[in-house]
């Protein structure tokens, strides 16, 4: 009787949430009002600077580069027939894509728009709008526009082709990331077909049916580095790619694969729209909503923005709208997004979502549920359990030494509330063992990422067994109760210890917010370097909103900037400086004991008010 009752409160719940989102801005009227007022703020800059290129309309940063992605905005705003789109036959949305093509034709023919990173995704974004702007170009522009886009395509083809038969998809077999080959080769299949080009179509089939077949994991990512190890940031893009090549192939293989993607990333993805960093080994952290995402809006010559990150999960919505639980998956991504303030990529990548959106019924996802857990085939998992959720890794992969832009996969472990967001984050970094989940000196070499791991939950507590060189600790996270989580680490020693074996977490401390010891010392958080030792700290921390209590001999560094992949140093920004608590491991050899079962009992208590 009582898990009667239990199911049917689920089920309230459930309902309760789905009237919720039900209610929200729905897609993909959404889309066109973000697009809508992007394409205003592209309207005013072109009147403000009627003779800026592009080097001109893109000095405002990273996040404002790409700017040719605007030309699908307005195109897809003139085109794209649908009862919320206000801009539909608007003469002025026409005349701002022919004038902004205009401007990519020209700056084509003398190799400044080429020159630019990434303007392969600028030319799919010209290509598509190409297409469906063709019958409205006339004779002369649609030769100049045809010509350009076809040179800048040619290299595209070149460099699908001559992977096309490579052992795999990923970095060491590719020389790049296979997202920019998804990409490049989803480009080249539609222009195949928007040109008439059989050796076009022939290439991006190719390809695109080895990614859809071959590359994809079982657990439905593809891996940048290792096909078994997720990305999931740059998952988005991979993604991107073969959602093009199912929308104008209508693959089933290619849609199979969609299905598969999408049911990796709803499962993956915390309440606020943001993904794990302890499985990515590319991004520590990947923007929901562009550059302008909430905590992204304050940079300052003080504070900049990061270097290179512009993951963001405005790729591939249309794809996950071909299920009605990828709608509302869709739909929960773009509730992040703030009307007037999406960057270029972003209102290009949005627009893209916005022509080849599947409208349908909607299905409820894992972020409207209270309960969830989702294992991967590798030593991955999530569960979500009321607010709180709890991403565990044992994910083990080599070290990319000689490549900056992948991460040391030396994080295990990230607990996230809702009302507080990420407290403890698991995300990697690179020659940074005083940042990661354990560390050890021997033979002089410092070892900071697991020989092997072990990934066993269960109904009660979770258990995540990862082994090094002179010891393995099991970490122990029981189901948490109303406002709080519990979890411990069990150290076993063996042989001889290393020297300065040591366990860290990393804490999401917030600048400009005050923290709170155990002794009732409060510390405004800036770029003044703390050293808090177990005196200072007693045991206990409090700060956002959440408090822990930690081991006895814990002590809290602030701030520790971690790697930047984008400029192969420390990041500069304090929003993703952390703060690194650590505990000194105590192992001690024993004479007739090479395994020294329990030796260390590290537990932590966190509490939400």
């Amino acid at each position: 009787m009582r898990a009667c009752r239990l199911a049917v409160l689920l089920g309230l719940i459930a309902v309760e949430s789905l009237i919720g989102w039900q209610s929200t801005g729905e897609l993909p009227g959404q889309y066109f009002r973000l697009l809508e007022k992007g394409a205003a703020r592209v309207e005013q800059q072109l009147a403000t600077q009627p003779a800026a290129d592009l080097k001109t309309l893109e000095a405002r940063g990273d996040g404002w580069r790409l700017f040719p992605h605007t030309i699908l905005v307005a195109a897809v705003l003139y085109a794209k027939k649908d009862a919320e789109n206000h801009r539909y036959h608007d003469p002025k949305m026409l005349a701002l894509a022919l004038r902004i093509g205009d401007l990519l034709a020209g700056e084509s023919e003398r190799g400044a728009f080429q020159a630019r990173l990434n303007s392969d995704r600028d030319t799919y974004m010209w290509l598509d709008a190409y297409r469906i702007l063709e019958p409205h170009l006339g004779a002369e522009r649609r030769a100049r526009w045809r010509r350009e886009l076809e040179r800048n395509i040619t290299g595209l083809a070149a460099d699908s082709a001559e992977r096309s038969g490579f052992p795999g998809f990923q970095s060491p077999f590719i020389g790049t990331s296979p997202n920019h080959l998804s990409l490049w080769a989803s480009t080249v299949y539609l222009a195949g077909r928007v040109f008439g080009n059989r050796e076009w179509i022939k290439i991006g089939t190719g390809v695109m049916r080895r990614f859809s077949t071959e590359e994809q994991s079982p657990d439905g990512f593809w891996g940048e580095h290792e096909r078994s190890l997720p990305t999931p940031g740059y998952d988005y893009t991979s993604y991107t790619g073969v959602a093009l090549y199912y929308e104008h192939s209508h693959d089933p293989a290619a849609l199979q694969a969609l299905r598969r993607g999408l049911d990796f990333h709803k499962y993956f993805t915390y309440p606020d729209g943001t993904v794990p960093g302890v499985l990515d080994d590319r991004n520590r952290y990947t923007v929901v909503a562009g550059w302008n995402a909430p905590g992204f809006n304050e940079w300052s010559e003080d504070n900049p923005p990061p270097a290179g990150n512009d993951e963001s999960a405005s790729k591939g919505q249309f794809g996950f709208t071909n299920f009605p639980d990828g709608r509302r998956y869709a739909g929960f991504l773009t509730s992040f997004f703030r009307t007037g303030e999406v960057a270029y990529e972003d209102l290009g990548r949005l627009a893209q979502d916005a022509l080849y959106y599947h409208p349908g019924p909607k299905a409820a996802i894992p972020q409207d549920e209270p309960l969830y857990v989702r294992r991967l085939g590798v030593p991955a998992a999530i569960r979500k359990t009321n607010p709180w959720v709890v991403c565990l890794s044992g994910l083990i992969s080599t070290q990319a030494v000689n490549n900056q832009y992948y991460l040391d996969r030396q994080g295990n472990f990230e607990i996230f509330h809702e009302k507080t967001g990420l407290i403890i984050t698991g995300a990697n970094s690179k020659r940074q063992p005083e940042l990661a989940t354990f560390s050890e000196i021997l033979l002089g070499q410092v070892f900071h990422m697991p020989m092997s791991s072990r990934l066993q939950m269960g109904d009660g507590q979770d258990r995540l067994s990862l082994a090094y060189n002179t010891f393995f600790s099991d970490l122990y996270v029981p189901k948490p109760t109303g406002s709080v989580l519990q979890f411990h680490f069990s150290i076993t020693g063996h042989g001889r210890p290393a020297e300065n074996p040591l366990l860290t977490l990393q804490l999401c401390l917030k600048r400009g917010e005050t923290l709170e010891t155990g002794t009732g010392r409060k510390i405004l958080l800036g770029r003044e370097r703390i050293d808090l030792g177990p005196e200072d700290l007693h045991g206990s921390i409090r700060h956002h909103g959440w408090t822990m209590k930690c081991d006895p001999t814990a002590r809290l560094e602030w701030p520790v900037y971690p790697y930047d992949p984008y400029t192969d140093a420390p990041e500069k920004s304090l929003d993703h400086a952390v703060g690194a608590i650590s505990v000194p491991l105590r192992l001690n050899a024993r004479p007739g004991h090479s395994v020294r079962p329990n030796e260390q009992q590290i537990s932590f208590v966190v509490g939400v008010e």
